[in-house]
């Protein structure tokens, strides 16, 4: 069934295309290693619910990607009525012009629209485009399609045959892309009227703004006496959550990926925070640089996640089975705010030992003393404790003792073992 867990699954020659729900998941996925990030504006993207990108801030974060060699694409995915086309042109026009690397596109119209006034910019065709033959692909391609993101529901065997068919066809420019990690839903390729069902037509999935009835709790309820004659499906007295799919991890099966003729993988998760974007694009990036993948699926594990499973990769994706809908192993507690500066600090036996002082942003509470773990790009998981802290106190404009981090964004400085960077992240194991 692929490549195992203890395998390299490198995946040579693919690019890491990572989420950006803002602008601080956008450092996090540049600073880890993704080649490629996806955010949206503030129309058009399918996670409206995200904090996304307004203008002005969609150039600022073209302009720190290409900074660091990292290439943009916009989504401009949903579904379009004539009222959301009208506005696109005028769009088009400033997103060519800032430089944009690529749009995610699945409506006809609005393809059109990015050819006319972007064409700078290249055409990518969405999942929510549901391509799953070699055919569609190539149409999309005289369309000006440079790459498609292929339906989620294709198994391997199904990719290379495609990829097959569009190189005999004299297509192999055009790149494939997939989804490799991240949320799975219920419908073809996120195509599902579910929400606006049940919530109403403004929170229609297709339109960006679900509200993600899958991932509740159901109960078998009697029509006419709903009250009295309910049962959870499940029979051990918890939720059943009979909609819910598990999640997609492929970190271990990259090679597989490549070998079906996979450009690009995609992280999903452009409504997860930036610790997610952070620590899945960092084992992702490790692998893919080719270190085991057994040495890095913990990490997976560190994040708020449901069940794994290798989705439709292999055959049928199995299904979440309720008693566990979220779970995470650590917790992060801080970021690194400023380059650290080398300083002698005491050991344990109050000798002097090298240390560097490091700035730090707190996200989370951790005491003094607590053992905690540092992610860094390039560098494996380290440990560290947290030793005496001084906190920023912006009345008096000075350092202050500290024993705990416990103040949300608030600035703190210790002395750790090692030197860090900008954006590194230090956790609490749970």
């Amino acid at each position: 069934m692929g490549t195992t867990q203890g395998q390299t699954g490198r995946g040579a020659g693919m690019r890491l295309l990572s989420p950006a729900g803002g602008p601080e998941q956008l450092r996090q996925a540049i600073h880890f290693g993704a080649d490629e990030v996806y955010l949206a504006g503030r129309q058009w993207g399918m996670r409206a619910r995200s904090k996304n990108f307004d203008r002005e801030q969609l150039a600022w974060a073209v302009g720190l990607a290409h900074e660091a060699g990292v290439a943009v694409h916009l989504t401009l995915n949903t579904l379009m009525r004539d009222a959301d086309v009208d506005g696109l042109p005028d769009y088009l026009r400033y997103v060519d012009s800032i430089g944009v690397d690529a749009a995610i596109v699945a409506d006809l119209g609005a393809m059109a629209l990015v050819r006319e006034y972007a064409p700078h910019v290249e055409l990518h065709i969405s999942t929510q485009a549901s391509v799953m033959n070699a055919l569609a692909a190539e149409q999309y391609a005289r369309l000006g399609a440079r790459r498609v993101v292929l339906a989620r529901e294709m198994r391997l065997p199904e990719i290379a045959e495609l990829r097959r068919r569009l190189d005999a066809d004299g297509f192999g420019s055009l790149e494939l892309e997939v989804f490799a990690h991240g949320s799975m839903c219920m419908a073809v390729s996120g195509r599902c009227l579910l929400s606006s069902e049940l919530v109403g037509l403004e929170r229609g999935a297709s339109f960006g703004a679900c509200t993600q009835p899958c991932r509740w709790g159901w109960n078998l309820v009697e029509e006419s006496r709903p009250d009295e004659r309910r049962m959870p499906v499940e029979q051990d007295g918890s939720w059943s959550y009979i909609l819910s799919s598990n999640d997609l991890a492929m970190l271990g099966h990259l090679d597989d990926l490549a070998a079906a003729g996979v450009a690009a993988i995609k992280i999903e998760g452009r409504a997860k925070g930036s610790y997610y974007t952070a620590c899945v694009t960092n084992a992702y990036r490790h692998v893919l640089d080719g270190e085991p993948a057994s040495a890095w699926m913990g990490e997976l594990d560190a994040v708020s996640h449901r069940p794994y499973s290798t989705g439709f990769f292999y055959g049928n994706p199995t299904q979440n089975p309720g008693r566990v809908e979220y779970q995470r192993d650590r917790l992060m507690v801080a970021t690194v705010e400023k380059d650290a500066r080398p300083v002698a600090a005491a050991d344990g036996r109050g000798a002097a030992a090298p240390g560097f002082l490091t700035e730090l942003l707190c996200r989370n509470k951790a005491r003094v003393g607590d053992a905690l773990q540092v992610l860094s790009p390039g560098e494996p998981l380290r440990e560290c404790e947290l030793g005496p802290l001084e906190r920023w106190d912006d009345d008096l404009q000075v350092w202050v003792p500290a024993g705990e981090l416990s103040r949300a964004m608030c600035r703190y400085r210790t002395v750790l073992p090692f030197a860090l960077e900008p954006l590194d992240i230090l956790c609490l194991k749970q």
